[in-house]
């Protein structure tokens, strides 16, 4: 079992990374080999238009042609037997690097015809790993797991499932003094981190490990 995990937040070693190292570790626990990319090392553009994934009978069909740093990433997504994408949310959706990989990630697959099928191969298992500053309510309020809605929905049609986690109310900085924050109480946001965020770990050890378990769609 391969899990491809991919980090779209410009942190790598903060709450998004932390949360991905935890799952890829539960995945393992389960003898599956783990893949981790991190988007903003990457040099790459979201989809460019060019519907060469599209000719028919074009040598790209079903495929990418852009040829930048996502290009072999994307050549050996045939080869997942589960993909986990983790994101912080920045203004009220998943952040600019990881918008642009699921374009490039997605498009290829769908097929223009009247059943909307995929070109994906095979049925896999798929999730979203959500970071948040903010707490749940927040975002409920804001109409962001209502916003993600589609896309997670495209994501299982596309691959055949997908599932999503939210962390909410993260610890952002690690001294508040230092920023104008005067919105968030440092010692509330230290508090809950050091009791939930190691909760939330273990939740997404669980998740790595649900995404390569054998009875996978």
């Amino acid at each position: 079992m391969n899990l491809f995990a991919f980090n779209g937040s410009p942190r790598k070693t903060w709450n998004t990374a932390q949360l991905l190292s935890h799952a890829l570790k539960g995945a393992e626990s389960e003898g599956a080999t783990t893949h981790l990319y991190h988007l903003y090392d990457l040099d790459y553009t979201g989809c460019t238009s060019c519907f060469a994934c599209k000719r028919a009978g074009g040598k790209h069909y079903g495929h990418c042609a852009v040829q930048d740093d996502l290009a072999p990433i994307l050549g050996e997504i045939g080869n997942a037997d589960a993909i986990l994408i983790g994101s912080p949310i920045y203004l009220s959706v998943t952040t600019g690097e990881t918008r642009s990989f699921l374009e490039r990630l997605v498009f290829p697959y769908l097929v223009y015809d009247r059943t909307r099928s995929t070109l994906f191969p095979k049925k896999i298992r798929t999730a979203f790993l959500y970071t948040a500053n903010a707490s749940y309510e927040m975002l409920d309020a804001m109409g962001v797991p209502q916003g993600v809605q589609p896309t997670e929905r495209l994501m299982e049609r596309i691959f055949g499932s997908c599932e999503s986690f939210f962390v909410t109310d993260t610890l952002q900085f690690d001294n508040y003094a230092d920023y104008v924050s005067s919105a968030y109480d440092p010692v509330a946001k230290k508090k809950r981190h050091d009791t939930q965020f190691p909760l939330d770990c273990k939740k997404a050890y669980e998740l790595g490990a649900r995404l390569v378990q054998s009875n996978a769609p």
